[in-house]
């Protein structure tokens, strides 16, 4: 929700469910006992369910009333759960299932897994890094130039009879400067995009990535200083609140564009929705921020910023290779072999 360096912890080398099948390996599907308990913490629709509930006995609970009263009376029955970055597993509610073997986030993002705790008990975790890095790095695509070339504003302003006389022209995007906060599987499919924008390309990360032809930059203050355009994938949690604070956004500049898919606390709200007022940044656009699901009330009345509701790293076939992903990691666990994606 990405890639951000999401796959920093990517120990075995996985292909995407795509490619891996759409059923599992007949040795392991075998050895997957009868319909283990499975607690799902997230919201599922109708299909991803019924896919779920041929390999496991579903416990569903994707509301906090749900979750606090599925884990009390049932908690210990479990043996799988199925969550995500945002939503979590706290180490309280792992005490409470003393059956868990595996806790999974189905997309790439873990922040708020207690993953210290789960690994001090011997649970197996896993994530689904990879899965939907093609589907966030084309959205973030999407936004940079939903931004840059004003299509939300010039859409609107079609609709109302405005003729483009009567609007500012916008940049071109061919040719700018790229920064990638985070060069994960999501940074790097992002940057092969901007190779069909003929970008170049610098990126920040924890270290240098090797084999890695873009320029490296050792804070994002320093690559915001390089780029026209910063987008950020880098994953969430403690260590990168506000890693994109008022410098970062001076430093891209009044004629600058940010772009975040990765976890609204990367970015301070404040300073940016100050930084857009004031004209101290040129745009933005955001699929994930702070506060989420509420809307971000101080960036909404603005013109110069394009929103989507944390929608980057979803699609249909998305959802689906995510849940076939999840069922052969829980398999593989059940068989005593390596994961998929372990964290």
């Amino acid at each position: 929700m990405s890639d951000a360096d999401m796959t920093d912890d990517f120990k075995h080398a996985a292909k995407l469910p795509e490619k891996l099948s759409a059923q599992l390996p007949a040795q392991l599907s075998a050895q997957l006992p009868d319909l283990p308990r499975l607690l799902v913490l997230i919201a599922l629709t109708d299909a991803d369910r019924a896919e779920l509930g041929q390999h496991f006995d579903l416990l569903y609970a994707p509301g906090a009333p749900q979750r606090a009263q599925a884990i009390a009376q049932q908690g210990g029955t479990v043996r799988a759960v199925l969550t995500n970055g945002t939503t979590g597993l706290a180490a309280g509610e792992i005490d409470q299932m003393p059956l868990l073997e595996l806790a999974g986030a189905l997309g790439a993002g873990y922040e708020n897994l207690a993953l210290d705790h789960a690994r001090s008990r011997g649970i197996a975790l896993c994530n689904g890094a990879g899965v939907n890095a093609d589907c966030v790095a084309d959205h973030a695509m999407a936004l940079l130039l939903a931004a840059v070339r004003a299509v939300p504003r010039f859409d609107a302003a079609c609709r109302a009879g405005v003729w483009r006389d009567a609007l500012p022209m916008r940049p071109t995007l061919t040719g700018k400067r790229l920064g990638i906060v985070g060069y994960g599987q999501i940074g790097a499919k992002i940057a092969r995009r901007a190779a069909g924008f003929e970008m170049a390309v610098g990126y920040h990360n924890r270290a240098p990535r090797e084999g890695v032809s873009a320029r490296y930059f050792d804070t994002p203050l320093a690559l915001a200083h390089w780029s026209d355009c910063l987008v950020v994938a880098t994953p969430g949690g403690a260590q990168t609140r506000h890693l994109v604070d008022r410098a970062v956004l001076d430093a891209l500049g009044p004629e600058g564009f940010l772009v975040n898919v990765s976890r609204g606390s990367v970015v301070d709200t404040a300073a940016l929705a100050s930084a857009l007022e004031q004209g101290a940044l040129g745009g933005a656009g955001l699929d994930v921020y702070e506060g989420e699901p509420a809307p971000p009330q101080a960036l909404v009345a603005l013109e110069n910023i394009v929103l989507t509701p944390h929608v980057a790293g979803t699609s249909p076939d998305v959802r689906a290779a995510g849940i076939r992903h999840f069922i052969e990691n829980a398999a593989r666990c059940f068989a005593g072999a390596p994961l998929l994606t372990p964290l």
